[in-house]
């Protein structure tokens, strides 16, 4: 077993917060006695969006999440909603854009209202439908008042890859595209949760994107090389990790950044960047230059990437680095180091 690092003793919110203290806590403890990759299997190991299992000819897609967010209703969204676009998500980013089925299990306080669980529901219900899968198995638990904070979801699913797609397989001179506008879904929840007073202007972008992902692959097919969803630790954290894994730096265009007039206000009044901030409904890809143009068409034509951009560029330079070119100068984009704002998702 690896060495406890130090001053590890205990568990901190940000080793929930999907930057690099998650990654290390995983890396050194939940993965570190698991069996290592092996040609018919892709595991926990890889720190991918799931893990890939060979089925004959085809890679079965594997993933499981848990959701914890306060509030559980929010300006776009709510707990439901999240727990299903967040696992139709992962099974897209690897690929799998036609889930087969769910699992979802509900952990509940003693106490909470079943209006709002039948709320909940339906809200799973209908993402269902939105994403076209179904969920086909679960549990329910209930637990003592004060044991729990309301209402705790965890979703698994599974759906086939005819190419896996990993979040390893960026190139110098590979383009990165964003789907659409950034920081939405966190600010929209520290808004709510907070009383900031800033009106519906700030809504949660909260979706199942597998449609959106599929038009991509259908237009940039092996040239689309890595796929992530920028959800804790948002788009800073998530290139960090790709550039890290396919060993080469990222060059972002400040310019090129999608933006929401209210999002980028209420970032700079709270002081925070959207570059850290969580989204749910968003992808970033990697595509070989020679098809960036016609998978941004793609994505564009699609309601769900109306916004979408190209932002940035991989370089051999700096590798593991992303830098931000701000017109006037460039700055290192940082991963933030502690939980911005927790139980967002």
């Amino acid at each position: 077993m690896s060495a406890r690092p130090p001053g590890e003793a205990r568990i901190g919110l940000r080793h929930g917060a999907g930057g690099p203290a998650m990654r290390g806590l995983v890396e050194s403890l939940f993965a570190a006695g698991q069996r290592e990759d092996a040609p018919d299997r892709i595991g926990l190991g890889a720190l991918d969006d799931g893990a890939l299992l060979r089925v004959g000819a085809r890679w079965l897609v594997f993933t499981t999440d848990s959701h914890v967010v306060k509030p559980v209703f929010f300006p776009g969204g709510d707990i439901g909603r999240l727990a299903v676009s967040g696992t139709v998500n992962d099974l897209a980013m690897m690929g799998a854009t036609e889930p087969l089925g769910l699992s979802c299990s509900v952990i509940l306080e003693e106490g909470f209202e079943r209006e709002a669980l039948e709320r909940i529901q339906a809200s799973i219900d209908a993402t269902c439908r939105e994403a076209g899968t179904f969920v086909v198995t679960g549990d329910t638990k209930v637990m003592g008042r004060g044991e729990l904070d309301g209402v705790v979801l965890n979703t698994a699913g599974i759906g086939f890859a005819e190419r896996p797609v990993r979040d390893d397989g960026l190139r110098p001179g590979d383009r990165i595209l964003v789907t659409g506008t950034l920081g939405d879904h966190g600010l929209a929840v520290m808004a709510r949760r907070h009383d900031l007073g800033l009106g519906e202007e700030l809504r949660s972008d909260v979706a199942p994107l597998n449609g959106l992902v599929r038009a991509a692959l259908a237009a940039g097919g092996e040239a689309v090389v890595a796929m992530k969803d920028p959800t804790r630790g948002g788009v800073a954290s998530a290139l960090h990790e790709m550039a890290a894994k396919g060993g080469v730096g990222v060059l972002l265009q400040e310019a090129e950044l999608p933006v929401r007039p209210a999002v980028r206000a209420a970032a700079e009044l709270l002081g925070l960047d959207p570059l850290q901030v969580a989204n749910e409904g968003k992808a970033l890809l990697g595509v070989r230059p020679e098809a960036a143009k016609r998978v941004l068409e793609a994505l564009q034509a699609h309601p769900l990437g109306r916004d979408a951009r190209c932002i940035g560029v991989c370089t051999p330079e700096r590798p593991g680095a992303v830098i931000l070119d701000t017109g006037f100068g460039r700055r290192l984009v940082a991963e933030a180091e502690g939980e911005l704002l927790p139980r967002i998702c």
